[in-house]
């Protein structure tokens, strides 16, 4: 199996929903609302509606607020990738990985300009061979497709099979085995769901890397 690992990006290389309950602190704030208001927005961006468009939508109508729900999206795409971070012990782990010789990428689902500066402003542009984002691409994971992309950015294809390693278990873990890839799932602590299990489970991106150095070996 050749040395190619594909890494998700929120809440595997970046801990999004730290940044999440940053953005809604904030938000809760610029808008006057109460602390009350933020268990709200993060209840419904973990339990509820994930997905920005009725995300805001919602948003919009349970705080009355005067802005149109594509502006609140807007807002938050423009600010979300000054609030994430990327551990530097992540970037270090990315960076001893490529040492040997692995190809390393990062395949997401997101619009492109949230996606992109996320990426850009983590330093994680820098700490990988390349990226595929949905956004960009037109088509999501877990189709096989946007991994086909990633692989190709990191200047190799699937055939030869390799690693995907991320938290969500059908755009993830199902599509990087219908890749043909094995997985490694970052476990943070919601319902696995999986139609197959991945082949390894860890709590932590940088204990996959520990898993993934020894295989390539």
């Amino acid at each position: 199996m050749q040395r190619l690992a594909l890494f998700d990006l929120d809440n595997t290389l970046i801990d999004l929903d730290a940044a999440f309950l940053l953005w809604a602190e904030e938000f809760a704030e610029e808008h006057r609302l109460s602390r009350k208001a933020v268990d709200y927005l993060v209840k419904l961006d973990r339990n509820g509606l994930p997905h920005r468009e009725p995300f805001f939508t919602k948003v919009r109508e349970r705080f009355k607020l005067s802005a149109s729900a594509a502006d609140l999206w807007a807002a938050y795409r423009r600010r979300m990738p000054h609030l994430v971070e990327c551990r530097p012990e992540v970037i270090a782990a990315l960076t001893e990985l490529r040492a040997p010789g692995w190809r390393v990428g990062i395949v997401t689902n997101g619009t492109a300009d949230n996606q992109l500066g996320k990426i850009q402003r983590t330093g994680l542009a820098d700490a990988v061979d390349g990226y595929a984002l949905s956004g960009v691409e037109g088509i999501r994971k877990p189709d096989v497709g946007l991994f086909e992309i990633a692989a190709k950015r990191c200047g190799t294809d699937l055939t030869g099979g390799g690693w995907m390693v991320g938290d969500h278990p059908v755009a993830d873990i199902g599509g990087g085995h219908a890749a043909g890839l094995r997985t490694v799932w970052i476990d943070r602590g919601t319902r696995a769901g999986h139609e197959r299990p991945p082949d390894h489970v860890v709590t932590d991106v940088i204990h996959a890397m520990d898993i993934l150095r020894p295989a390539g070996e």
